[in-house]
């Protein structure tokens, strides 16, 4: 029943910014913890970031730092991953996460129970 679409991946250089777009078709978002993850070719699949049911709590991968930032529009159903410096390493399709139950934000993919199509990013070097 929980949908999730992401949308706004695509092919970029190195240096360039893209915004990553979730929507989600549920009663109510603000009861659902969020997250992205990505998964590149023969990888396995690696937190990106998350965001707490209200917004105010974020955690991110050392990885992505100060340079990708999760923030959410609860009263458009959005949740948003902004990323600025991309590098080549930041090639991957980039997942959409949510979860209803759990009690805190989460960066296994395990703690999230519904799941994006997903939206390929790549960074040509």
């Amino acid at each position: 029943q929980v949908q999730l679409v992401e949308s706004g991946g695509g092919l970029v250089q190195v240096g360039d910014s893209l915004k990553l777009s979730c929507a989600a078709n549920v009663r109510t978002f603000s009861s659902y913890l969020c997250g992205w993850f990505r998964q590149a070719p023969g990888k396995e699949r690696e937190f990106v970031a998350a965001i707490s049911r209200d917004g105010h709590m974020t955690e991110h991968a050392n990885s992505v730092r100060d340079r990708f930032t999760i923030f959410r529009d609860n009263s458009k159903n959005l949740v948003h991953l902004q990323m600025n410096s991309l590098k080549p390493e930041d090639t991957a399709v980039y997942y959409c996460a949510a979860d209803l139950v759990s009690l805190r934000i989460g960066v296994r993919p395990e703690d999230y129970e519904y799941w994006g199509q997903g939206t390929q990013v790549t960074v040509s070097s």
